[in-house]
């Protein structure tokens, strides 16, 4: 993707240098010896749960793994599960282009649409991954010890992935307040620059964002997103200065970062996973508690990280709408998600990232529903006229994905197949076939007449399924791939809702609060969702006169 990060010292690095490099700090931190003892105990023997907030751990420690040794066979058979035009390929005819991806139901037949989100929980999943995890240290296909891997972002939603380590630790990404031009604890808001036609992410002279984060410049619309959370924190800081003039700068940046945090952790609960897992899932585990998921401390289990919330890889779309003017004459901008000719284009024609132009922008009203107030529970209303929607959770993955961009690969090596590198992680992991968790949880089992298509590799996976695949073989049955099933649904429920629970900074902890802010109606309801949200950031339909 060619994007870049910005060191503690304000210089910029390449994204896949800064990966190695803070790879080989997490390799040189481990106990000699310890990660081959990780992998003599492939197979279930000895499993522990790690209970460290920077490391991974388990939800499921006494369960085996689904295959019983690391062969050839295996890895091979894996590959092939998820090689680019094999039975997980929707086989999207991107000749077509991307308009007629999006507007011609005769290319959508065997990569249906999803009627109950629209495109932007795509990426809004996508943003909240990045703020509670981020693996830099196992290799595909080599089982590991997650108590030996290190995650790299703190495992809440309290968004370090956009405040990093704060004005003091990380002065680059804040608009400096002393006279040298320095930031310092005196500085309270986020630097935001401008694309030609509005904001972009601040940017060095190589185009590289100066971000927390460097993978929130993947794409356009992350980058947007990430965008979108500078613009409403620096609005927050308004919002409190004029109720609070006395406030000291230090105490402003933190009421401000709190409204932003515990307003972003509303949409969460009620309008983000209710979509992912069906509002019923997140009802049972508020009121009756989390039955799997329960550690000491927060951290992010395997089974969460490398394999069911990786269902939002099935969401993806193989074109978009990025916005409504950028286009030819003022018109619509489509581009395609990845598209492998336009490698080392300044203004390329897909949605990578790491780049300036002032087409490039996203038009909100594509990927979240302006035309119609959601009703209670995160449940859709009518969408409006210009929405989009994203495609069901399933077995069929878009085309794009099985070529990505090399930038987009945190060792810069192949397999470039998304699905490949999903499906060679239930190895890494040792992860437990979906069916062993079923039975665990007790919850009705996708049947192996259902996976008659892995058969074939005499493997017994139709009976042992990888985790990731049977998750998308489960929405696909039993939810119609409108949301997760049972045990998707379970295992990203309550990590989700956990992760709030366990950090005691969030709105969670504060009895009977609700949202202050104002929504698009420009009152203050005691609820907020993404329209809202965006709308008080000033990049919505109506601020851009779109």
């Amino acid at each position: 993707m060619g994007s870049r990060a910005s060191d503690r010292t304000g210089h910029t690095i390449d994204r896949r240098n800064f990966l190695r490099t803070a790879l080989a700090g997490v390799t040189a931190f481990a106990v000699p010896g310890t990660l081959a003892h990780g992998i003599a105990h492939a197979g279930g023997r000895g499993r522990r749960f790690s209970i460290r907030e920077d490391r991974f751990g388990r939800m499921f420690p006494g369960l085996r793994p689904f295959f019983d040794e690391v062969s050839p066979r295996l890895l091979d058979a894996l590959r092939d599960i998820g090689r680019p035009g094999g039975m997980l390929d929707a086989h999207d005819d991107l000749g077509a282009g991307p308009v007629d991806l999006i507007t011609d139901p005769r290319l959508r037949i065997d990569n249906p649409d999803n009627p109950t989100m629209t495109a932007g929980f795509t990426f809004m999943g996508q943003f909240m991954d990045h703020d509670m995890t981020f693996d830099l240290a196992s290799r595909l296909g080599v089982p590991t010890d997650p108590a030996l891997s290190a995650n790299s972002r703190t495992p809440a939603f309290d968004l370090d992935s956009v405040y990093g380590g704060g004005p003091d630790g990380d002065p680059q990404l804040y608009v400096p307040q002393d006279r040298r031009g320095r930031a310092t604890a005196r500085a309270t808001k986020f630097k935001v620059e401008a694309g030609g036609s509005f904001e972009d992410l601040p940017r060095d002279r190589n185009g590289a964002a100066i971000i927390s984060d460097p993978r929130n410049d993947e794409n356009l619309i992350i980058s947007g997103l990430q965008a979108a959370f500078l613009l409403f924190h620096n609005r927050a800081v308004d919002v409190i200065r004029a109720d609070d003039r006395l406030a000291s700068t230090a105490e402003t940046f933190h009421r401000a970062r709190q409204l932003t945090t515990w307003h972003y952790q509303w949409m969460i609960v009620h309008e983000f996973l209710p979509r992912f897992v069906g509002q019923e899932v997140v009802d049972d585990i508020l009121v009756n508690g989390r039955r799997f998921y329960r550690p000491v401390r927060a951290q992010i289990p395997v089974e969460f990280q490398g394999a069911a919330y990786r269902f939002g890889h099935s969401l993806v779309r193989p074109s978009y709408r990025a916005n409504m003017t950028g286009g030819a004459e003022g018109g619509q901008l489509f581009l395609m998600t990845f598209d492998s000719t336009q490698e080392g284009k300044a203004d390329p024609d897909d949605l990578r990232g790491g780049c300036r132009a002032p087409r490039r922008f996203v038009g909100w009203q594509t990927f979240f529903d302006f035309g119609a107030i959601p009703r209670p529970g995160g449940l859709p209303g009518t969408l409006g006229e210009d929405v989009r929607p994203n495609k069901r959770i399933d077995t069929r993955i878009s085309t794009p994905l099985f070529d990505l961009p090399i930038g987009t690969i945190a060792t810069g090596e192949p397999p470039t197949a998304l699905p490949q590198r999903n499906l060679l992680r239930q190895v890494t992991w040792e992860m437990p076939s979906g069916q062993s968790i079923a039975r665990e949880m007790g919850v009705p089992s996708v049947a192996t007449s259902d996976f008659q298509e892995l058969r074939e590799y005499a493997l017994g996976l139709d009976a042992s399924t990888p985790l990731w695949l049977y998750i998308l073989k489960e929405a696909q049955i039993m939810a119609d791939g409108r949301h997760l099933g049972p045990v998707g649904g379970r295992i990203v429920g309550e990590v989700v809702l956990g992760l709030l629970q366990l950090d005691h900074q969030s709105y969670l902890h504060v009895p009977r609060w609700r949202p202050t802010l104002p929504t698009t109606t420009g009152r203050i309801s005691g609820d907020f969702r993404m329209i809202d949200f965006l709308t008080f950031a000033g990049v919505d339909p109506s601020s851009r006169r779109q």
